[in-house]
């Protein structure tokens, strides 16, 4: 009898721990503010799968950097702002005078950077693998400094495999190389031969947020470094949608074709903000300070109206929803037209929102998207927005063939957004990222031309064949749009 009621205390008392760490966790993901679809999946995982869903929510719920690294952001954070301060004393770099299309954004970066539009930069739009490569490594041989690099993936064979004995090359006659490489997405290059030459030959290559089961209880498990950066000499910088990869040699089991990417091309001024995105991301990582990139000593003299940019800088430490409010700002600044680029279409409810309203008063909005994934869950939950953007008088396409992994945005032929996001839940809250903002008419032609190739090999989503689908495909769709928060 004693027994029997010592079991019942015992089991009462486990119940009524286990309902006060719901609630705890419950409030916890409300009073994060996240928007309601996040809130809501994340609560259902928590009470669908007892204690699993709260190991799974502090596991990969909240973006937390880990006390280590959230101490060096706030040490950083002064002699970022002296060095923006520092900027802003070169006023001939800075302009107002953007188009009108743009203005709102660097209204908007202006007032979260302290930072002007940076104008007289010279760049390049890259959009053939083989150029991509061909400039890339012509950079390399002729850098006489320094060559700083960070990459999502680095996956060796062909043409990386080039850029890999130039960069030994290059250290070889004394170029100061460094390369921070992401631990999932880099994880079998740090295991390779090519990644022990590369160490031997003196490059110092950083593995990034390491992946270890045992890390979850200081550091969100899959925060990514998503970013893809070169620095040349601290004069020449790339960026876009463009891995360390040779198309031909990655991913080909998953009989998705080769990626299709973008990289822009840059010299000038920006490049000077670009160093400084990247020291931030060295000590972020490593703890150890970069020198920043001396001030205008390699700018060319501005030229009006000359591409003129800003870089958004998103990730943990850095300030948050900037690059989710620089969509909707682009989104809702635009007047005749928006081209999406994305591989993964998992948009927040106030991007669906803005795209949907656009179309209704009368911009052309159109997205572009691969026909074939390369994840599965991201293919499904995709397609649960179909639907509404459908009925909201969006344009969808499907890119034939080849993975497309570029990301752009295009409005009204003036405006270009050209980097690493991705218009899904990750990329706007989770991911380390970067986007290049550009307001020049000659470079928005040429992004414009090169989409309408794209749109050429793409088939354009019909809403009658759309409504006629099968019904198992709506149910999966539903199903894995529960997890769409969460992607």
């Amino acid at each position: 009898m004693h027994f029997t009621s010592f079991h019942a205390l015992i089991s009462s008392l486990i119940f009524l721990f286990y309902w006060l760490i719901i609630v705890a966790t419950t409030l916890r993901v409300v009073f994060k503010r996240r928007p309601t679809t996040y809130v809501i999946a994340w609560m259902l995982v928590i009470y669908i799968l007892p204690i699993v869903g709260i190991i799974l929510y502090f596991a990969l719920g909240e973006a937390h950097l880990g006390q280590q690294r959230v101490k060096r952001a706030q040490k950083m954070r002064p002699t970022i702002s002296k060095f923006i301060n520092k900027l802003n004393e070169f006023s001939n770099i800075f302009t107002s005078n953007v188009s009108s299309v743009s203005k709102p954004i660097f209204q908007l970066c202006k007032h979260q950077t302290g930072l002007d539009g940076i104008n007289g930069n010279h760049i390049e739009l890259l959009s053939n693998t083989n150029d991509i490569f061909d400039r890339l490594i012509e950079d390399i041989n002729q850098a006489t400094s320094n060559i700083e690099m960070v990459f999502y993936i680095w996956n060796k064979g062909g043409r990386a495999d080039d850029v890999e004995n130039a960069l030994i090359q290059a250290s070889k006659r004394g170029v100061v190389c460094r390369l921070m490489v992401d631990s999932a997405g880099s994880r079998h290059f740090i295991r390779t031969d090519a990644s022990k030459r590369m160490r031997e030959a003196g490059i110092i290559i950083i593995e990034v947020l390491k992946v270890n089961l045992f890390r979850f209880m200081f550091r969100r498990l899959d925060l990514r470094q998503h970013r893809k950066v070169v620095i040349i000499d601290n004069y020449i910088s790339y960026t876009g949608s463009m891995n360390i990869v040779d198309p031909r040699y990655f991913k080909q089991n998953k009989h998705v074709g080769e990626w299709v990417d973008i990289m822009v091309r840059m010299n000038g001024p920006i490049t000077t903000l670009m160093g400084a995105i990247y020291a931030s991301d060295w000590e972020l990582e490593t703890g150890k300070r970069l020198s920043l990139p001396q001030i205008t000593d390699f700018a060319e003299p501005p030229e009006e109206k000359k591409h003129i940019m800003q870089l958004i800088a998103s990730g943990p430490g850095y300030m948050e929803n900037m690059i989710h409010q620089v969509l909707l700002t682009a989104i809702y600044s635009a007047q005749e037209q928006i081209i999406f680029t994305t591989p993964y279409l998992v948009p927040s409810d106030d991007i669906l929102h803005a795209v949907c309203t656009a179309a209704q008063r009368g911009v052309e909005v159109i997205i572009i998207i691969p026909k074939k994934n390369d994840s599965l869950m991201v293919k499904w939950a995709s397609r649960a927005f179909f639907s509404e953007l459908l009925d909201g008088g969006v344009k969808l396409y499907q890119f034939n063939d080849n993975l497309l992994h570029s990301k752009s945005v295009l409005i009204d032929k003036q405006l270009s957004l050209v980097g690493t996001v991705n218009l899904d839940m990750r990329s706007l809250w989770l991911n380390f990222e970067i986007t290049a903002v550009i307001d020049d008419a000659e470079f928005a032609q040429s992004l414009f031309t090169l989409l309408q190739t794209y749109l050429a090999n793409s088939d354009e989503v019909s809403t009658k064949e759309w409504k006629n689908r099968p019904v198992w495909q709506h149910v999966v769709e539903r199903l894995f749009y529960f997890f769409a928060p969460l992607l």
